[in-house]
């Protein structure tokens, strides 16, 4: 290995501490410099898309930190700052056009409705009632009829929406048909 390659690759111990310390926080330090830029919504979790950017980014992240020549951290450096660029534009397809929103997002779905499963909707969805009692004991839900709707959100997680009728906004566009 060339020594313009990394650091001294004529000193394994010293090639390696020099990679440790300098290679993963100068990654964490981009990384943190394009959410800076792109914004806190990066890793907001809100969409598939978000989550699978976030994974994705740790993973490119842990690339850098172990790369053993500059072309593999160049490559994951880039990647990182595409795949965080390609998501903020996504993003802003999505606020703009109701078609790309369709496309990259799930819709929420009603799997439970004034305490009555939706035993269709949990199978299509993969959920089981025990997935959904659990939410419901996080949520402090003493009885099933107080669970006014129990919704699966598009990000994966469930929500519990309990003591009272809920605003019909909150319950805007949750899909409630059949699928998932």
């Amino acid at each position: 290995m060339p020594y313009w390659r990394m650091f001294a690759p004529h000193l394994p111990v010293l090639e390696i501490g020099l990679r440790v310390l300098l290679l993963g926080p100068i990654a964490l330090l981009w990384v943190n410099a394009l959410v800076r830029r792109i914004g806190l919504r990066t890793f907001s979790k809100m969409t598939a898309v978000d989550f699978v950017c976030t994974l994705a980014t740790g993973s490119l992240l842990a690339a850098c930190a172990k790369a053993t020549s500059w072309s593999d951290y160049l490559q994951a450096s880039l990647s990182i700052l595409a795949l965080l660029g390609l998501q903020a534009l996504l993003t802003f397809l999505r606020r703009r056009s109701r078609r790309v929103m369709g496309v990259l997002e799930n819709e929420p779905v009603v799997l439970m409705r004034r305490g009555v499963f939706d035993q269709a909707r949990m199978d299509a969805c993969r959920v089981t009632e025990a997935d959904i009692l659990a939410k419901l004991r996080e949520a402090n839900v003493l009885e099933l009829s107080a669970a006014e709707a129990v919704i699966l959100e598009t990000t994966g997680d469930i929500s519990v929406l309990h003591g009272g009728r809920p605003e019909a906004a909150l319950l805007k566009d949750v899909r409630s048909g059949h699928g998932c």
